[in-house]
């Protein structure tokens, strides 16, 4: 298989997990031209199936984006941490009328976000593209799923990053800026380059780094920031933030309001949600507790998973977490394949 066989689009519909990212919109953005991912995050072995069957049976290539567990446990001041602020959630849990769970043991298979299982899945039923983020997989995965014909694409933030995916032997890159919303695929400390390049300058530097495919991920709002990604050596561009809104998505019609809704008018990284940083519209809930939630995912996230819920079902958006990237203001509502016909009209 080419490397290059999956770009023969310029546009990728971003994996986002959490069930924003559903069969109906892969298949809405593949069917106007896209390639698009099956979003593999917090879903059990059998969930992804059920997902990806639709994809498959629609005779199209397609992707999966799997998250990458943590090794071993939590530092001790992590730990310590994770206990304070799990204290500190109860007085928004009992206003929203909800509870603050304990996260699972580390033996629970949803600690490893049911990792070995979906690995197993993928390399008994083959897909054309798989992408890790949140780390890196091991050499022998890599190395496991290409011997099945599968094209291993990592997610990264710097070059270092950069670099240490390369050595994993990965068919290519997806290089995300820190403008993109919802979690940051970074896994090494970050430096000032990161901090403050532009995407096509990160690029740039990735591209003069490794020899290797890139996707241009964060920041994406238009056709104009599109153009500028493959100008400076991306072979796709992904979209997440521009595809949130539309009818396909199955974000909650909350966020899907938010994004559109002047009253929000800034984003932010925080932890307060998940424990790992994302890019969210700044509310009541990440100006509260940004400044104490630990370094700790996934537990942070499964603390907070039934306050979000709540949230939600009272149509609170103030303790939501209202994913969003720095382009959030052109998010369009309507059908997806309207989104991505407009792209590749100007591409």
């Amino acid at each position: 298989m080419s490397p290059h066989a999956m770009f023969e689009s310029p546009i990728i519909a971003a994996p986002m997990a959490g069930g924003t990212t559903t069969t109906d919109l892969a298949l809405a953005t593949q069917r106007a031209g896209a390639f698009a991912f099956a979003a593999g995050g917090y879903k059990s072995a059998e969930q992804l199936a059920a997902d990806i069957g639709p994809l498959r049976d629609a005779g199209t290539g397609f992707g999966v984006n799997l998250f990458v567990p943590r090794t071993g446990p939590l530092a001790a001041a992590d730990a310590a941490a994770l206990t304070a602020y799990r204290s500190e959630l109860w007085a928004t849990a009992a206003r929203l009328g909800a509870d603050v769970p304990t996260a699972p043991a580390p033996e629970d298979p949803r600690a490893r976000d049911f990792w070995e299982e979906k690995i197993e899945l993928l390399l008994r039923e083959p897909v054309l593209v798989v992408s890790f983020t949140f780390g890196l997989a091991p050499v022998d995965v890599v190395a496991a799923l290409q011997a099945a014909g599968t094209w291993v694409m990592a997610s990264v933030t710097s070059v270092a990053e950069a670099v240490a995916a390369a050595a994993t032997g990965v068919d290519a890159l997806v290089v995300q800026h820190r403008s993109a919303g919802g979690h940051s695929a970074a896994f090494l400390p970050a430096t000032a380059s990161v901090l403050t390049a532009t995407l096509p300058q990160l690029l740039a530097e990735v591209h003069a780094a490794v020899n290797l495919p890139l996707v241009g991920a964060g920041g994406v709002s238009g056709p104009a920031q599109a153009r500028a990604a493959l100008d400076a050596g991306a072979v796709a561009v992904a979209l997440g933030t521009a595809l949130v809104r539309t009818d396909e998505s199955g974000a909650r019609q909350l966020h899907k309001d938010a994004l559109a809704d002047p009253a929000f008018a800034q984003t932010r990284m925080t932890r307060a949600f998940t424990g790992k940083p994302a890019r969210a519209l700044v509310n009541d809930f990440v100006r509260e507790h940004s400044a104490t939630a630990p370094d700790a995912y996934p537990e942070v996230h499964f603390l907070t998973a039934p306050l979000r819920a709540a949230a939600a079902s009272s149509g609170d958006a103030q303790a939501l977490n209202l994913w969003a990237g720095t382009g959030w203001k052109s998010a369009q509502d309507g059908p997806a394949a309207a989104v991505i016909e407009g792209f590749l009209r100007e591409l």
